[in-house]
């Protein structure tokens, strides 16, 4: 079975795609094959995996019925679904489409049709509310990445409501698979402060993963070099972080 996860969150600068891009690279290196699919009109996905935003075939082309959905196979054994800049247009372009919220669950499950992939991580965009909506309906779990910050929890609850939303009308069957605090300093009091206040309002009804992702300036590095942080420097604290969330969401299911 191929499990499908959305990493989201609508506030920008938490590490959201840095994430999507470190997960699928920590997943791959555990011998699954994965697929990463860029649904984020930034496509910085894309870029940090060193691919160009003016590849021929992108997501957006796919959504709009222009062909299946492209899969460029990398050096590091990953498959990529490019974005373009063009994709955050696809929502005035897809709102008149019948089934619209359901356009991405239909040509995933035509990928999976003819290449199998162990699991699929989506990288979301931030206010693409319908875009965001097709890769919650097409999911089995989400992530939630939170920034390690004082205030930087408070736009949980929009993610919450739009994650209760797509489970009420179109994917019964999501799950949230954890909050995830990214940028964390051990050595800073506000961190463990921020660690500890999202473990007290959320940690009864939602998993926060037991380890956060570690803050270094190596990660800013990586996507000059097209790389995620696990081939750029194996041994640095974050990639050690990201290979033991592959950990947890391996034990998901």
């Amino acid at each position: 079975m191929t499990q499908i996860i959305a990493v989201l969150n609508h506030k920008g600068g938490v590490g959201k795609s840095t994430t999507a891009v470190s997960l699928a690279a920590a997943l791959q290196l555990s011998k699954k094959n994965v697929l990463a699919i860029d649904m984020d009109g930034q496509a910085n996905l894309t870029e940090a995996l060193g691919l160009s935003i003016e590849e021929e075939q992108t997501v957006y082309g796919a959504m709009c019925g222009q062909y299946t959905l492209p899969l460029v196979k990398l050096h590091n054994g990953i498959t990529v679904s490019p974005s373009c800049l063009d994709l955050s247009a696809a929502e005035l372009e897809l709102i008149s489409e019948p089934g619209r919220e359901l356009i991405l669950k239909g040509i995933i499950t035509k990928a999976i049709a003819k290449e199998h992939f162990d699991y699929i991580i989506i990288d979301c965009g931030l206010k693409q509310e319908l875009l965001t909506v097709n890769a919650l309906s097409a999911s089995d779990y989400c992530i939630i990445p939170v920034q390690s910050h004082f205030l930087a929890s408070e736009g949980i609850p929009d993610v919450l409501d739009m994650v209760c939303s797509v489970q009420k009308h179109f994917n019964l069957g999501l799950k949230i698979a954890g909050i995830l605090l990214t940028m964390y300093q051990s050595r800073l009091q506000l961190c463990k402060s921020v660690q500890q206040s999202v473990r007290e309002i959320y940690g009864d009804d939602l998993h926060v993963f037991d380890r956060p992702i570690e803050y270094t300036i190596r990660i800013a590095e990586c996507p000059m070099a097209g790389m995620s942080i696990l081939d750029y420097e194996p041994g640095n604290p974050a990639a050690e972080s990201y290979r033991n969330l592959a950990s947890e969401v391996l034990r998901l299911g």
